[in-house]
């Protein structure tokens, strides 16, 4: 099975970062169909694979089908509202439905969960995706556009996984927000760099587009880095961001 076919199955069996309570989403109740994905030749950045194969699985059941993907929203003077990933229409209920899909890594530190790059936190992410990207099927600029698609429902998809630090250890929130976090997703770890050693087994790192799924095949172990964060693995599947001593720095 290629790479794309292991993130694919993920995507499709992985639950949500948050309890599946609207507008948030799980794709693990449809039945879909398996793809061949070893051909993609879009852009390899890891949003836009993960985007790609949210909507080649959704389109692969008999649920779902693509009415719009990434629609650019402007208002009249050219100034860029943003983006809605996907319109669906829903065989099921005959309606149709905006769509968000994420895929996020955040790490707790001191009762926040932090991104690789701290810029990024979970938070202001979650009321980024609630009260500004699944409104934009809201606005007068959208509506103008497509006056056909009022009254669309909300749903939002983010997948991902949350790391704590086994070194330094501190209260796991159940909440961000006040939305229940799913906690078979707080299931990697996190360490400094000053405490690599504490980890006690090598680590095999993992370029972006493996951040969800793992090697199935690792080469040499990592040695200690230096000033720069790294996603890795253990040899057993164990996931790992050792991250520089001055993180999360200033946010």
């Amino acid at each position: 099975m290629s790479p794309y076919q292991r993130f694919y199955h993920w995507i499709a069996t992985t639950p949500p970062l948050f309890e599946c309570i609207a507008p948030f989403e799980s794709l693990q109740k449809l039945a879909f169909s398996p793809t061949d994905t070893s051909d993609y030749s879009g852009n390899p950045r890891l949003g836009f694979l993960y985007q790609h194969l949210c909507t080649e699985l959704l389109t692969n059941t008999s649920s779902y089908s693509v009415e719009l993907e990434e629609v650019q929203i402007n208002k009249d003077n050219g100034q860029t509202l943003g983006a809605i990933d996907l319109i669906l229409n829903n065989h099921q209920t005959r309606r149709q439905e905006h769509w968000e899909v994420a895929i996020k890594f955040y790490l707790l530190h001191q009762g926040t969960w932090f991104g690789p790059n701290a810029h990024d936190q979970l938070d202001k992410k979650l009321k980024r995706m609630l009260t500004h990207q699944l409104k934009m099927s809201t606005t007068p600029e959208f509506l103008a556009q497509y006056p056909q698609l009022t009254g669309l429902s909300e749903h939002l998809l983010l997948q991902g996984r949350l790391y704590t630090n086994p070194f330094s250890p501190e209260p796991v929130p159940d909440k961000c927000l006040g939305l229940k976090l799913n906690q078979s997703q707080i299931s990697g770890h996190w360490c400094y760099q000053h405490q690599w050693e504490q980890i006690g087994e090598p680590l095999y790192e993992l370029d972006k587009p493996l951040w969800a799924i793992g090697q199935t095949e690792i080469g040499n172990p990592v040695e200690k880095p230096n000033g720069r964060f790294i996603h890795a693995q253990t040899a057993s599947g164990q996931f790992w961001f050792v991250v520089p001593d001055s993180w999360p720095g200033k946010t």
